[in-house]
Parts: structure tokens; sequence; C-alpha cells
């Protein structure tokens, strides 16, 4: 192997190295182990909440360990709530949401399809962290979604891409990297900002008719940058920053949607706006 490519090989490893230390790692828990109160086929979803809640992970993340806080918190306040894989590699376990986002999309639908089917319900709710939080617009705008989803839900969501806290902005100077990053991991280079898949998923606006959008972003996000990009524009959107929820939060990018129940609570108003109560600092106890 000559230098410059071994270099190129290495640029690649550090790049991916950074991003695995700012995403979600899973844990312990395998993509397929078996989840507690979710996922759970024979659910009917009740009058008070008549649509099933799908689950979507993060990069690097899995149907189970990105959603330990939160699947059963929604679960205990009488959801049928759902959760995916989605964006597999061939030869790498348990880290998914490193696909063609595209692909994962399509994916994502044939998922939604799947729960709707189980449960009888007309349309479902979409709760997303990170890339879950800005795929299933993919989905939304190109692949019929609109028509089966009631509200997307985007916690930290790279709505319009990210750098990485400013990492991707040194890839030009290292000719061939940015090639070699998407051929080894398309998922990674689709969120860079302004890549192809970016441009495309934001063309003619960042919302569709008929869905309700939120997103609940952080401050301290390190991971989905700069934070304010994760806010989406439309007529139907409502853009929420945690801290203005609760000064004291401190949650980054794995906390919003891993444990932070403050967070939780202003996905649970999301979920059902007519029954909405404030979210402040002491909805941690909620």
């Amino acid at each position: 192997m000559l230098p410059f490519q071994r270099a190129r090989r290495h640029l690649a490893a550090l790049f991916l190295a950074a991003a695995v230390a700012l995403v979600p790692a899973a844990a312990a828990h395998a993509s397929g182990a078996p989840s507690s109160g979710w996922n759970d086929y024979g659910c009917k979803p009740s009058a008070a909440h008549p649509r099933p809640v799908v689950l979507v992970h993060g990069t690097f993340g899995n149907s189970v360990d990105n959603w330990l806080g939160l699947a059963p918190y929604l679960t205990a306040r009488g959801y049928c709530v759902f959760s995916l894989d989605y964006g597999q590699l061939p030869g790498v376990p348990v880290f998914n949401g490193l696909g063609p986002i595209d692909r994962s999309a399509g994916q994502l639908s044939a998922y939604v399809d799947k729960v709707l089917a189980a449960t009888g319900a007309a349309k479902a709710d979409l709760v997303g962290h990170s890339q879950g939080g800005m795929m299933p617009r993919y989905y939304l705008k190109f692949l019929g979604g609109a028509a089966k989803v009631n509200a997307l839900v985007g916690i930290a969501p790279d709505s319009h891409g990210t750098t990485l806290s400013g990492l991707t902005n040194l890839l030009p100077y290292f000719p061939g990297a940015k090639d070699l990053i998407s051929a080894a991991t398309p998922g990674l280079a689709d969120q860079i900002a302004g890549s192809p898949f970016v441009t495309r998923l934001n063309e003619g606006g960042d919302t569709v008719p008929g869905v309700h959008y939120t997103v609940i972003a952080t401050q301290y996000d390190e991971v989905a940058t700069p934070w304010r990009t994760q806010y989406l524009s439309g007529s139907d959107v409502r853009n929420v920053l945690l801290q203005d929820l609760c000064p004291l939060d401190l949650s980054e990018h794995v906390a919003i949607g891993t444990v932070d129940r403050i967070a939780f609570h202003e996905v649970a108003n999301a979920l059902d706006p007519a029954h909405a109560t404030a979210t402040t600092c002491a909805s941690v106890f909620s």
C-alpha cells in the first residue's frame, strides 16, 4: 500500500473514531435483544392515544439501546411503542444507521406499514433521535410517508446536515478522504452539511403538508452542529430549545435522546398537544 493511501485510511479511521466518540454508543445490548414493554405487536392503541409511536434510533444506535429511557416512559403513559433497526452494514453488528439514508428511509417505510397493519391504526407518530429525527423527513417527502404519519418529533436532529463540531471542515485538506468515508459509511457522508443528500432533502422546503413537526434541541449539542441548524421552517413546526424549558439542563447530544426526562416530557406534549402540560425543570420528576 502506498504511503498516501495509508494516510487516507488513517484519516478516515480518525474521523470515524471521533464520530463514535460523539454519538450514542451501543452498550451491552445487541440490536436483536428483547425489549421490555414495547415492540408488542398485540398492542392496540387506546382512544386516549390512538396512534402507535415508532422510535427511530440515531447513527451508531439500534432499536434497543437508544430507547431504554424513552420507550418505557411512553409505554407507562399508555402508548403502543415500536422501534426498528435500519441502516445496517454487512459485517457490522449492533451499530446501525450507517447505510445510505435514502435506503434507510425505505426500511422505515416498510416498518411503518408493518406497525399500522398490526395495530389497525390509520397513522403513526414518529419520534427520532439525531439521524433518526432527520431521515424520516425523506420518507415523508419522497416515499409517501405523509399519508401515514401524523407527527414527527425530532430530538437533536441534524436537519440541515452537520459539521460535527467542525471536523467535517477538515476533509477538503485531505484529498480522497471524503470519498473513502462515502464508500465505507455512506450514512455518515450523507449527513455532512452540504452533501447531495442534505441538499435534496431540503430543496423546496423543510416540511410537507399534513404532518405536525416538533424539533427539540440543546444548545450543548456537539454532534448536530451548529445546533440552530436543527430547527425546521414551515407552517406546522414547533422548534424547542431545551434550555428555554429548563436553564439548568446541561444535556448534550447523547443525553437529550437517551436519558433526559425533561426532553421526554416535551416529546409526550408533542404526541398529545391537546393535553400538554408545561415542561419545566420539575419535569425530571414526572
